[in-house]
């Protein structure tokens, strides 16, 4: 496979659900997911690779080189945020295609069995945008989440991840996959590598982060015959709450904490009619743990006060928690290798978003991989990284799973946290 090939294919991907403005939108488990998931499964079919889809909508494309051995997985997601970028998430999973072809041409041309076979996955709703959480796929695939509460989730419109996945025929009864080890190539999403200008990130840990579920309610009325002082008006309320949730960042040394509402829906949501409820949902980031619970506890007292200053019952719960994930040591002494054979310059770095690896590294020797993202935007149509460094990605994950396949991480203990403190952890 030519890096021509994989360019050519990662462009013609770019171009399901493309938007005007040069993003994506792919949410999962629509009409553009699907067209995506047949030009995955046509890809692998071509070159004569089982195909298979389990009971969350996780994709995979099988290639046995041992039979009965475990499969190292590549691998990431095709579906996009609502106006995403077309890079996030569809980039490691092109590249994993790629990466997987050309392991299997050197391994026909090779006289030494693999000790392991070799597997690309496209995860089911990594994003989240319309199926909450995100991370969806392969946390089911981890035993982290639930596949039957997860399958009963349902979008802003009422509608099911059963339904959405069965109404794209995706919906699979497939056998997951044995697997040994998983590898994930990811954009950046953040200015370090293209500040220190180096190709290749190692990814040592990630953040810890946890989400807040708050509904508000008041009382509705109208906007114009109801007197001021009468008002329990929910919307009012709820914006008091998102000040709050981006001012509680300041109680803490800049970039330590990060903070947002993303989401907001309301009701009844007519002009003239004081609103009545509304819900939002808070996401609260740090490398340390202890930063995210204070500010947790500060945003309890604030919506505290809120209720009281304004007439309005505020019911908050935590959900999506996720720990500190720290990958092996194994692994990135592996991607440090690789990239110093290849002649790539890299560095360990940190991931502030969340991925399907932080879910992977609970059951499996990991390797997540970033390359630089242009300015550090991601989740807009504006995420742009360039060919040059998307080729030089490739070529890292193919030597990467080159020598996964011949068990460079399996001998070595894996040091993340197990799946019985992962499962533990996993509050909801």
């Amino acid at each position: 496979m030519t890096d021509h090939a994989f360019l050519a294919d990662f462009h013609a991907v770019a171009a399901i659900g493309a938007t005007d403005a040069g993003g994506v939108d792919r949410q999962a488990a629509t009409a553009e997911d699907r067209e995506t998931r047949e030009w995955f499964r046509t890809f692998a079919v071509a070159r004569g690779w089982e195909v298979r889809v389990d009971g969350i909508g996780n994709q995979f494309a099988l290639i046995e080189f041992t039979p009965g051995a475990p499969f190292v997985l590549l691998g990431s997601h095709l579906d996009s945020q609502p106006l995403g970028g077309r890079f996030d998430g569809a980039y490691g999973v092109i590249a994993g295609l790629h990466a997987a072809a050309r392991v299997a041409e050197q391994v026909a041309s090779d006289a030494a069995t693999p000790r392991f076979n070799l597997a690309v996955v496209n995860w089911f709703n990594e994003e989240g945008g319309r199926f909450a959480p995100s991370i969806m796929g392969s946390s089911v695939f981890a035993g982290i989440k639930d596949e039957a509460e997860m399958l009963d989730v349902r979008d802003l419109a009422g509608i099911s991840v059963r339904e959405a996945l069965s109404g794209i025929g995706y919906l699979g009864v497939d056998e997951r996959p044995e697997i040994a080890s998983y590898a994930e190539i990811h954009i950046e999403q953040g200015r370090l590598l293209e500040r220190d200008a180096l190709p290749i990130g190692a990814v040592d840990r990630s953040w810890y982060t946890q989400k807040l579920d708050i509904e508000v309610i008041g009382e509705q009325s109208h906007t114009g015959a109801t007197a001021m002082a009468d008002r329990h008006d929910a919307l009012l309320g709820a914006a008091q709450i998102i000040t709050k949730v981006h001012e509680v960042t300041s109680l803490f040394e800049p970039e330590t904490l990060v903070s947002s509402v993303g989401q907001l829906t309301l009701e009844p949501n007519s002009p003239i009619v004081v609103a009545r409820r509304v819900r939002l949902v808070a996401d609260l980031r740090a490398d340390d743990r202890d930063v995210v619970l204070a500010a947790r506890d500060q945003l309890f007292r604030d919506i505290a006060a809120v209720e009281t200053a304004f007439g309005l019952t505020v019911h908050a719960r935590d959900f999506d928690v996720r720990d500190n994930q720290h990958y092996p040591e194994a692994g990135i002494a592996l991607a440090e290798e690789c990239a110093a054979e290849l002649g790539l310059g890299t560095r360990r770095i940190r991931t502030m978003a969340g991925h399907d690896s932080v879910a992977m590294n609970r059951i499996v020797p990991t390797v997540m991989l970033f390359i630089p993202s242009v300015d550090g935007v991601s989740h807009c149509e504006r995420e742009f990284t360039t060919d040059a460094d998307m080729v030089a990605g490739v070529r890292m994950l193919s030597e990467v799973a080159r020598r996964l396949v011949h068990g460079a991480l399996n001998d070595a203990p894996h040091d993340a946290t197990s799946l019985a403190e992962a499962t533990a952890s996993a509050r909801v």
